[in-house]
């Protein structure tokens, strides 16, 4: 039972891009300016250009290969495409804090998955996920993406926890709605100080809230 008197949750179900690592946005920002392109072109292209958005989509399920890709979405923006998905990840990392909060609620007996949406398949740190999930779906492995209802199905599934048991995690809100419609709780995740809390609430384990505060301060240094 949680502080606030309702069930906690037994299953974790958590995004990989913007949640387990750096924010993508920063990264895709720095990428544009080290390229002289403007930001707003980036992100405008993938909110109102169908022909962007159609070439996104197709990469994360698995139906574009990466240079087709690149040399697509390269022409919209008028730049080289070699080295553009690349280029544009280059400043992303794992979260330190946000991996160890799901290393430990794991450990704690938290049945977890990854549930993400691709930009191909092999940047992920796979010898990472036997340490922290039970289960992992990948878009582009799966032939799908968020926000179909069944990724986050799959997700449950491969926990091994029922929908209605578990916690989805994900840092774009949009994605947020299919999972509660099955039943999860869902935390909107803007950073691993806000997020780890709710988790530890949600689940009502503890998550090294300590380690936030560890890593603020060796950043200070």
């Amino acid at each position: 039972m949680a502080a606030d008197g309702s069930e906690t949750r037994t299953g974790l179900l958590i995004d990989w891009g913007g949640v387990l690592t750096t924010n993508l946005f920063a990264s895709f920002h720095a990428y544009c300016l080290q390229s002289q392109i403007d930001p707003k072109k980036l992100l405008g292209r993938f909110r109102t250009d169908p022909q962007a958005r159609e070439l996104l989509i197709a990469l994360e399920k698995g139906e574009l290969e990466e240079d087709a890709f690149e040399q697509q979405f390269a022409a919209l923006l008028e730049v080289e495409p070699a080295g553009l998905i690349n280029g544009l990840f280059a400043d992303v990392h794992p979260d330190v804090a946000m991996v160890a909060a799901v290393r430990d609620a794991r450990a704690a007996g938290i049945r977890t998955a990854l549930v993400s949406n691709s930009w191909g398949v092999h940047r992920y740190p796979h010898d990472m996920f036997s340490e922290l999930f039970d289960g992992v779906v990948i878009s582009g492995e799966e032939g799908i993406r968020k926000p179909s209802r069944r990724m986050y199905e799959l997700g449950a599934e491969r926990a091994g926890a029922p929908a209605e048991s578990c916690v989805y995690v994900d840092d774009l809100a949009f994605n947020l709605t299919p999972a509660e419609k099955l039943g999860m709780a869902t935390v909107h995740h803007t950073s691993a100080e806000s997020t780890i809390p709710q988790l530890e609430r949600l689940l009502g384990i503890s998550l090294q809230a300590d380690s936030v505060a560890n890593k603020e301060a060796v950043s200070e240094l």
